[in-house]
């Protein structure tokens, strides 16, 4: 009797030990800003190695990644290239209450792919020896709004209006730069930093007088232990240290 007892005991402590892990396994989806894919795919890599989690991500702007949401997209987190959309979804109480935090200020650059094209000053912009300006949609993307800002800064908006090639997202916009379709163009300095490769081609680190802080925060929709896990991943100083290494500014998180 003990045998049987004993076999009986060690197959429902494996039972158990297998529903466990299929529990603490999950998968869980999240929306990115564009502007920081490079990034959140190491973050993304080294949180699956440290937990067992899978995590897949879908790109694109955050307004249309906010419109999504509104409609029901399930995705269990987004990670926004501004403030403005994830104060609106804890408004709105889509997002998970107390969930909101900024993990990241991006930086806008005026670059292009050859090198000679963009002085360290910007002064290509007055001087116009260009065919084609690419920035990203102000209406859609923060990255857009910010480029605008430092455009309206120069006194040049309205002078460079027929030049402008306008991308849905900052993806978009660096493909046009990157392939030649604009000879250079406002983007984040996340897209082309990259803390084991230099930096190719020509550029201008904007100041950040000329434009007002891209602050990107995250928000929580739906709840999930292994969401709640990679949002504390992403404050860790492993993850921080990841961000500055891409180009981000970080701020001070709890």
């Amino acid at each position: 009797m003990k045998a049987p007892s004993l076999l009986l005991t060690l197959l429902a402590a494996s039972m158990l030990t297998m529903g466990a892990g299929q529990a603490i396994a999950d998968e869980i989806h999240i929306a990115v800003a564009s502007n920081f894919t490079h990034t959140i795919k190491v973050l993304g890599r080294r949180f699956e190695e440290n937990s067992g989690h899978k995590v897949t991500f879908s790109f694109g702007s955050t307004g249309k990644h906010y419109a999504q949401i509104k409609h029901g997209a399930p995705f269990h987190a987004l990670f926004a290239a501004d403030v403005k959309r994830p104060q609106l979804l804890d408004k709105e109480g889509i997002a998970l209450p107390g969930s909101r935090f900024t993990y990241a200020i991006g930086k806008i650059v005026l670059w292009s792919p050859k090198n000679g094209v963009v002085d360290a000053q910007g002064k290509v912009l007055q001087q116009g020896t260009f065919r084609h300006l690419a920035i990203a949609s102000p209406k859609l993307a923060p990255y857009g709004r910010a480029a605008r800002q430092v455009l309206l800064e120069l006194g040049i908006w309205d002078t460079l209006q027929g030049r402008m090639v306008r991308g849905e997202n900052i993806g978009q916009t660096f493909q046009f730069v990157k392939s030649g379709n604009a000879e250079l163009g406002f983007i984040a300095l996340s897209q082309i930093k990259h803390p084991a490769r230099v930096i190719e081609g020509s550029l201008w680190e904007v100041p950040q007088s000329l434009y007002s802080p891209i602050e990107q925060q995250v928000v929580l929709l739906r709840e999930s232990d292994a969401a709640r896990a990679f949002l504390t991943f992403v404050k860790s100083d492993e993850s921080l240290e990841i961000m500055r290494g891409f180009g981000y500014a970080t701020p001070n998180v709890e």
